[in-house]
């Protein structure tokens, strides 16, 4: 258990009520609340709810009236239906209506005797706002709809039951009904009914709950809360619950459950038990739009939702992240815009995407980032030096606690290299969309660092591919690293190409090392695009005294659109590099062979 999705917080307080008296039931609508007790007597209360610095909910109640219905039993059941100003009560076996307000009995009989027990339907089949449907469970194992208004209960069908109902719930035409030893779904448009389980009433309070459309949860064998739909099939896995429960209710995405001397929260979503309250004596147990109440005998107390983002906020913190993220989803968020909303559950979804990467959950965590937009550079600011040197960056301290990757892989070589192959995939992965948009020096600079570490065949693509990769600080990392050849195609990519030659040129003369250098036709091959011509000529003595014949190239094979210099002008001065071929020939019998057609 790591939630805590309820706080218990005074509502009505004993020294409101009538002495001697104890609480049977309670029905909340709006700010009104009323009592049934077990003396007969109906309390309305007006019930003011505030927040207070810092933030805690406190209750104020004020007591509007009481009604004594000289019938010496106790109030069973209230069921307020607001749209009609009535409340509807049950007492010795007989339903009334009474004035919401004044608690006055509606004058015209509006009554039904015999009743065992009556519920509201929640989605009933016939829309009025002039009228309410009701379920009436008779003593004389009959099942009662009755349309209700503000001065009549109008009997509509009647569904024969094999046993006497003792509790129900209904929804739509689907009745779930509890008979004396099981359950069953009546629909009481045709007739037809699917039987669900047994109980054994000594041990298991049938307990019915409508949680949605034609969805109920019951109290079923071995302490189980059973979920069943109204074709008769169980969608979810069972709710276990402890002995001795009292009452049940559902506010999403929780399920409540009163016993003798707890309140346990569990969630819809994994059907775990979140949160234990102690609560001694209960007796009732009720959300009412919205809004829950529990009561023992002589006080009522509010169970008040903590904060889904607070709860969010726990969860991650015992590392739920699934249960995080769906709890978000489907939070209540009230005065939360559409856009403020998504902002928030992008930041939650970056907080989960590092508690499962540093569970090395990469996938999941690939996933959450780039779901949540995350800022590349909070997660490559936590690998040390791969940040361009330049960078003036600070990572949130909210989002994680991760010092670096060495923490997490606990000084592992094997695991460092997994993290680093993480981010490798994942910079790659979001390099040149939305997730990486302003970020391209950052993003480049990590990848250029981290291939150059591993040798990687894609350091010299990520160079000439317009990267952006920060100059000064790579130039330090290719040498620490050896990849010369990669640091003269980056010089080259920023325009210093004199650099770039005097890198290649000690490669190729044996002063450096580097086995991805393609030799010295590539020198060539850039000499002979180079439109610096003066930068060409300080090389082509070089490039001749190592191969005169391939030499050559760096003037038959210019670009056709090159403009002219003077340098390379026909009958210019290129006409020296037959005088410099024929100079440097060893042997002059040869001769021919390094007589190639020159620029006239």
């Amino acid at each position: 258990m790591s939630v805590k999705a309820f706080e218990l917080v005074p509502a009505i307080e004993r020294d409101k009520f009538m002495q001697k008296i104890q609480i049977e039931c309670i029905e909340s609508s709006g700010k009104n609340l009323y009592v049934g007790t077990d003396s007969c007597f109906v309390v309305h209360f007006m019930i003011e709810e505030k927040v207070v610095p810092p933030g805690r909910t406190q209750y104020r109640a004020q007591k509007q009236g009481h009604k004594y219905l000289a019938l010496r039993k106790p109030i069973v059941q209230l069921k307020a239906a607001s749209a009609l100003t009535r409340i509807m009560v049950l007492c010795d076996n007989t339903l009334t209506l009474l004035n919401m307000f004044d608690l006055e009995p509606i004058v015209g009989g509006a009554k039904i005797k015999g009743v065992n027990t009556f519920c509201l339907n929640e989605n009933p089949t016939r829309s009025s706002p002039f009228s309410v449907e009701i379920c009436v469970a008779l003593k004389k194992k009959v099942i009662q709809i009755y349309t209700v208004t503000e001065d009549k209960m109008i009997h509509v069908k009647d569904v024969a039951t094999p046993e006497q109902a003792v509790n129900l719930s209904l929804d739509g035409p689907f009745i779930c009904v509890a008979l004396a030893a099981d359950y069953r779904i009546i629909n009481f448009e045709t007739g037809e009914f699917v039987e669900l389980f047994p109980y054994e009433s000594e041990f298991t309070p049938p307990l019915i709950k409508r949680i949605s459309k034609e969805e109920f949860l019951l109290s079923g064998p071995s302490a189980l809360g059973m979920f069943v739909t109204s074709a008769g099939i169980s969608q979810r896995p069972p709710v276990q619950w402890s002995d001795q429960l009292v009452a049940i209710t559902y506010s999403h995405p929780y399920v409540l459950a009163l016993s003798e001397e707890f309140i346990t929260v569990h969630s819809m979503f994994d059907q775990q038990q979140k949160q234990t309250i102690p609560f001694q004596g209960g007796r009732c147990l009720g959300e009412f739009d919205g809004r829950l109440f529990v009561a023992s005998g002589r006080e009522i107390y509010a169970l008040v939702p903590v904060h889904w983002e607070k709860q969010v906020q726990g969860l991650l913190g015992d590392k739920k992240v699934l249960e995080a993220l769906e709890l978000a989803r489907n939070a209540k968020k009230t005065g939360l815009t559409k856009e403020k909303f998504q902002k928030t559950f992008n930041r939650i979804q970056q907080q989960a995407g590092f508690i499962e990467f540093s569970e090395g959950n990469f996938e999941s965590a690939s996933d959450l980032f780039k779901e949540g937009q995350l800022d590349v550079r909070e997660l490559i600011s936590i690998y040390p030096l791969l940040m361009p040197a330049t960078s003036s960056f600070t990572r949130s301290s909210s989002l994680h606690d991760i010092a670096d990757i060495n923490q997490l892989a606990k000084h592992s070589t094997e695991n460092v290299k997994k993290y680093k192959d993480f981010l490798v995939l994942y910079l790659e992965g979001i390099r040149g969309t939305r997730n990486g948009l302003g970020f391209k020096v950052d993003v480049d600079t990590a990848l250029l660092k981290l291939y150059a570490e591993y040798n990687s065949s894609e350091l010299t693509t990520l160079i000439v591919s317009e990267s952006g990769c920060d100059l000064t600080d790579c130039v330090t990392w290719l040498q620490k690293y050896n990849r010369h050849h990669a640091l003269g195609l980056l010089y080259r990519y920023h325009g210093d190409h004199e650099k770039a030659l005097q890198v290649w040129t000690k490669i190729a003369g044996g002063e450096l090392t580097d086995e991805s250098f393609p030799g010295l036709e590539f020198i060539i091959e850039v000499l002979a695009n180079l439109s610096d011509h003066e930068l060409v000529w300080k090389y082509v003595d070089w490039v001749l005294e190592r191969d005169q014949e391939e030499g050559v190239k760096i003037f038959t094979e210019r670009p056709s659109t090159e403009p002219q210099t003077e340098r390379m002008r026909p009958g210019g001065g290129c006409q020296d590099i037959h005088r410099k071929a024929f100079n440097r020939t060893p042997n002059r019998t040869h001769e021919t062979r390094h007589n190639h057609r020159l620029p006239t």
